[in-house]
């Protein structure tokens, strides 16, 4: 089904991905109280239980993208996680013009993450991962 050059492509696609989330999600932690403030003052409601889970997805997503375990699932939670919080976090339609750009950046590029984890969702992980491996045995 896959040739070597779209698995090595879908490994390094994961790769990067994994790179968005998993370092958010351990900055989450290192930096709690922060993000929980930061979300608060951004009217996401349940601040602490929304943090809590955000770093739980961004963790356990990107690792699981990452290893290509349940990557469909995975790119999935990841991509609705993505979308909903841009919503939040980069709201530039609500800010003044000399703002908005930056935010508007902000959200377009979570556009195409989300863009990219639905062909992961689409397509799978590839040949290079656990889900490729189980298909195989």
């Amino acid at each position: 089904m896959w040739n070597s050059s779209q698995n090595v492509f879908a490994l390094v696609g994961r790769i990067l991905m994994a790179f968005l989330f998993i370092p958010a999600g351990f900055g989450k932690i290192s930096g709690f109280a922060g993000a929980v403030g930061y979300a608060g003052a951004m009217g996401m409601p349940m601040p602490t239980v929304a943090v809590g889970i955000g770093l739980l997805i961004e963790l356990v997503g990107g690792v699981a993208l990452l290893l290509g375990w349940g990557t469909r699932w995975a790119a999935l939670v990841l991509a609705f996680f993505t979308l909903v919080a841009s919503f939040f976090f980069h709201a530039y339609w609500g800010l003044p013009a000399d703002q908005a750009g930056m935010q508007q950046l902000l959200f377009n590029k979570n556009v195409a993450v989300v863009g990219g984890l639905l062909a992961f969702a689409a397509f799978g992980a590839g040949a290079f991962s656990v889900d490729g491996r189980r298909r195989t045995l």
